[in-house]
């Protein structure tokens, strides 16, 4: 299990980047770098999704290895941690239930959940929303083809203008299969690993 803060200063404040990182990419990078560096947060940890049991199929590599794949991609980077908390957690896993574990484990951290803005209209129907937007600040960064109309929505949700990546992992996976170059797609260190280990292919 990795352990990001195992020293925590009191007050620390984190952005919590959620993802099943299908595999991690530049953009996905760029947004962490950036929210790490240019908002108030300290830190920002990527946080692994598990394998879901309802979507077990060759096109979700593994938790082990996409978790692997982000380690490799960040290395070096003091301000980016990838997080395992999940694996070991009940599934489905529930933001709700994510959070609460963090503050058990961190309890001097300060979290923030980071969203792209494709997914603000559906947190409503989030698991316990009410708990999530009375606890958390959400720092919401723009997606393609998405605008908000209201962005003052909640006292919680702060807009933040971060760079508009329009790369997903979807495009990576159908390169490595058309055996198409993903080079700068991806940190050479993960295209390396993808290469070795013959992933989606």
């Amino acid at each position: 299990m990795s352990s990001p803060a195992a020293v925590a200063p009191v007050g620390r404040k984190v952005g919590l980047l959620f993802g099943s990182f299908n595999p991690i990419h530049t953009g996905h990078l760029i947004l962490a770098n950036y929210m790490a560096t240019h908002t108030d947060l300290e830190a920002v940890w990527l946080v692994v999704s598990p394998q879901s049991p309802f979507k077990v199929g060759q096109e979700l590599l593994g938790e082990a290895q996409r978790f692997d794949l982000v380690q490799r991609a960040i290395a070096g980077n003091e301000r980016l941690q990838a997080l395992d908390v999940e694996f070991a957690m009940p599934k489905p896993s529930y933001t709700i239930s994510t959070l609460d574990e963090l503050r058990r484990r961190y309890p001097n951290v300060q979290f923030v959940l980071l969203m792209g803005e494709d997914n603000l209209p559906g947190l409503p129907r989030w698991e316990q929303a009410a708990r999530i937007l009375a606890e958390n600040q959400i720092y919401v960064y723009p997606r393609p083809g998405v605008g908000i109309t209201d962005p003052s929505m909640h006292p919680a949700v702060q807009i933040v203008k971060a760079p508009l990546l329009d790369i997903s992992a979807t495009f990576v996976r159908e390169c490595i299969r058309a055996g198409k170059s993903i080079r700068y797609l991806v940190p050479e260190a993960v295209e390396q690993q993808i290469a070795a280990a013959g992933y989606w292919l």
